[in-house]
């Protein structure tokens, strides 16, 4: 009976100390198995699904900060309360798949950051003499947005929709019309008119 009352107590506490040590690995969430969540196949060249892509931004309001032939980013803030900033960011990576320029893929990540707004008075001293300083309640108040939270979105439906706008953008033929509108604007090439034998 000692014996028991004293290994009972000792198994209590390695399982409390294992447990209140113990975090969460988020690095087992990566698998690397699911490969359509954030990117997906376009037939067209890297900079064409780009700068679809880019379009499907700035369709939805987004701020463009880079852009060039095969990377795009984009910010967007919304204000759901008052006091609450949240700011989405896309960053976008096109590939060509080696296919003749005809196909490329796009890989997109999106953050969520949330900002908080974080009120700091400044309170004013005043001289009195012998009493030395006062601080008084009256002054100025700085306030100032301060990130809280900061996640990448994972949600398939979310790029779903993303993907969905980028193939509205990259609509078939929308190349060769702008070819044809190119060449009607600049007007035809004047062939060099061939001299008459006598």
């Amino acid at each position: 009976m000692p014996f028991a009352s004293t290994v009972l107590p000792l198994v209590t506490v390695a399982l409390l100390a294992g447990c209140s040590t113990s975090k969460p690995s988020f690095y087992h969430q990566e698998d690397f198995s699911e490969t359509d969540t954030y990117s997906r196949s376009f037939g067209g060249s890297d900079a064409a699904v780009c700068e679809a892509a880019r379009r499907a931004l700035l369709g939805q309001g987004y701020i463009i900060s880079k852009a060039q032939a095969n990377i795009v980013d984009g910010t967007k803030s919304f204000q759901p309360e008052a006091d609450q900033h949240v700011e989405i960011a896309f960053h976008i990576v096109c590939a060509g798949n080696g296919k003749a320029d005809q196909n490329a893929s796009v890989f997109v990540s999106a953050t969520q950051d949330r900002y908080a707004l974080k009120k700091t008075n400044n309170s004013a001293s005043l001289g009195v003499g012998v009493l030395g300083s006062v601080s008084m309640p009256f002054g100025s108040s700085d306030d100032s947005l301060v990130r809280v939270a900061s996640e990448t979105i994972r949600s398939a439906h979310f790029y779903d929709r993303f993907f969905g706008a980028v193939e509205r953008y990259l609509a078939p033929g929308e190349d060769d019309a702008a070819k044809a509108s190119k060449t009607e604007l600049d007007g035809p090439l004047l062939q060099p008119q061939k001299k008459e034998s006598k």
